[in-house]
């Protein structure tokens, strides 16, 4: 059966760029890989798929093609002929990798590169004032360190880790396997060496050939003015230590906020609620209010309503990236006497009667009868 065209297996016009050649191989290879796709004719087709791209992503073999078609003086392109092993791809985990957007076998991680250690986390509980107005503290944290006796080479002092013999060092193992697709090379993480390519034969009798040992190590916190509950702190280079040189990871310090019995806090915003009595209300007074500042005055006008809010600018907490103070947000409360002796009632009374005050029921406009009526859709 003759072959089709390489542009129309992949869907592409033949002024199509190297990218669009690629994402139209991507695309097809992800949706007609034999591990994916279960179709009779799947592993056929991803094969026609790959051996279209091996010719059309190489500038020399496209020129090629184009000019003399799928009859090639130079005996073909090499693609998918009996007992191919994938070219370049090296192996079903390469493979994985290119169609997902991984590398191929030339991109692999060396073993013996330097790698930076892992982030930590740790959770402190601070106070609410802690958190508005900033603290330092020293907290202790367990972590993995670079052995002093080995200085991380995991081995015993006087010797040194050798290449393994397995994997030649590179950290991995290949195993050939035979597929109806052709001959694939797996490489596996060498279990010899566990991946690190090196072989130690005397290990440090510290840390038993691991090249860290486990420390609690203090760590100095300077908790900024601001800090919210739930935000975090990065202390960089606190964590856990690299590997084969490569720079210590970040510790992240979280914080959890105590709540506080009197205030709350919205952004850098502090609110509460202030109890005032009757005559205070009616009569408007200076009362003091807390702040996580100080005490302050704050003049109640006369004929203050319950729930009126009032606001005192920069009693608030300071922002923790340094963009000024928040506001302080006081709500007043009238509070109803529960316990009136004979003579507050009397008074009260006289009031009632020198205002206007009627039983309930007189006066049809009176706000309870507008609640009333409301109420019944009036």
């Amino acid at each position: 059966m003759s072959k089709r065209d390489y542009y129309e297996v992949l869907g592409v016009s033949k002024s199509a760029s190297k990218d669009e050649i690629k994402k139209a191989y991507r695309k097809l290879s992800k949706k007609y890989h034999p591990d994916i796709n279960k179709e009779p004719d799947a592993a056929e087709k991803f094969k026609e798929i790959t051996e279209a791209y091996e010719v059309l992503s190489d500038d020399q073999k496209r020129a090629q093609y184009d000019q003399f078609g799928h009859t090639d003086p130079n005996q073909g392109f090499g693609g998918f002929g009996g007992g191919a092993d994938f070219g370049g791809f090296g192996g079903f985990e390469d493979i994985f990798n290119t169609f997902f957007g991984g590398g191929t076998s030339s991109r692999r991680r060396d073993p013996n590169a330097p790698r930076q250690g892992a982030d930590l986390q740790y959770t402190m509980t601070i106070s609410f004032e802690e958190a508005a107005f900033g603290k330092e503290t020293d907290i202790e944290i367990p972590r993995e360190e670079t052995c002093e006796t080995c200085h991380g080479s995991g081995a015993k002092p006087g010797t040194k880790p050798e290449t393994c013999k397995h994997c030649h060092g590179t950290g991995q193992i290949s195993v050939e396997q035979n597929t109806p697709f052709g001959r694939i090379v797996n490489r596996r993480t060498c279990h010899y060496c566990n991946g690190t390519g090196k072989e130690i034969k005397q290990k440090c009798p510290t840390c038993s050939g691991s090249g860290k040992v486990k420390k609690r190590k203090k760590i100095h916190v300077k908790i900024p003015a601001g800090i919210d509950d739930g935000q975090q702190l990065r202390m960089a280079g606190q964590g856990e230590a690299g590997m084969n040189g490569g720079p210590a990871g970040d510790l992240y310090v979280v914080f959890h906020v105590r709540p506080h019995e009197f205030f709350e806090r919205d952004g850098d915003d502090i609110y509460c609620e202030m109890p005032i009595t009757f005559v205070q209300a009616s009569l408007g007074d200076e009362i003091e209010v807390p702040t996580l500042h100080g005490k302050v005055k704050l003049k109640i006008p006369a004929g203050t309503q319950t729930g009126t809010k009032f606001r005192l600018r920069g009693k608030g907490v300071p922002n923790v990236r340094g963009y000024g103070v928040g506001d302080q947000h006081i709500k007043v409360r009238i509070i109803t006497p529960t316990k009136l002796t004979d003579k507050q009632k009397q008074l009260l009374r006289e009031f009632a009667e020198i205002s206007g005050s009627a039983p309930l029921g007189e006066h049809e406009d009176s706000f309870f009868s507008k609640v009333k009526r409301a109420f019944k859709g009036e």
